[in-house]
């Protein structure tokens, strides 16, 4: 089953992030790489994952949650979990997204803006040093 079918046959929405969860398994850790998250499950990615249809126990913080791990290809797997994360729970672990600042295309005016105090201070004393035509006259 390639990874379009089963973003397609999702029953719940998943938000995107980019965290660091372990996976256990027989007493063995794994750090992961969480991609996404949903109330039903994850998509993690690590180089050295269990094989497809392992029970784990998926770990974020606070989060301890059992599974099965339901597709690997490559790097990267599924985990479908036992029980569904309550929307608490979920939004804990989900970073609220930053706003997005749009750019500012705005040319640069034709008057200049008044110097300040300090700047008319600096450009008098800086007029008022000599100038010399070439070094060491």
């Amino acid at each position: 089953m390639d990874e379009s079918t089963q973003v397609q046959n999702r029953r719940q929405r998943r938000a995107n992030v980019l965290l660091t969860a372990v996976i256990e398994l027989s007493g063995r850790s794994v750090d992961v790489k969480l991609r996404n998250l949903s109330s039903d499950g994850a998509l993690v990615d690590a180089p050295d994952l269990p094989v497809e249809g392992a029970e784990i126990r998926f770990k974020r913080g606070d989060l301890v949650v059992d599974g099965k791990l339901i597709w690997v290809r490559g790097n990267r797997g599924g985990i479908q979990f036992h029980r569904p994360l309550s929307p608490e729970a979920l939004l804990r672990h989900v970073p609220v997204p930053r706003p997005r600042v749009l750019p500012d295309f705005r040319r640069p005016g034709l008057a200049a803006k008044p110097l300040t105090e300090g700047e008319l201070t600096f450009g008098t004393k800086w007029l008022a040093v000599s100038t010399r035509d070439a070094p060491g006259d």
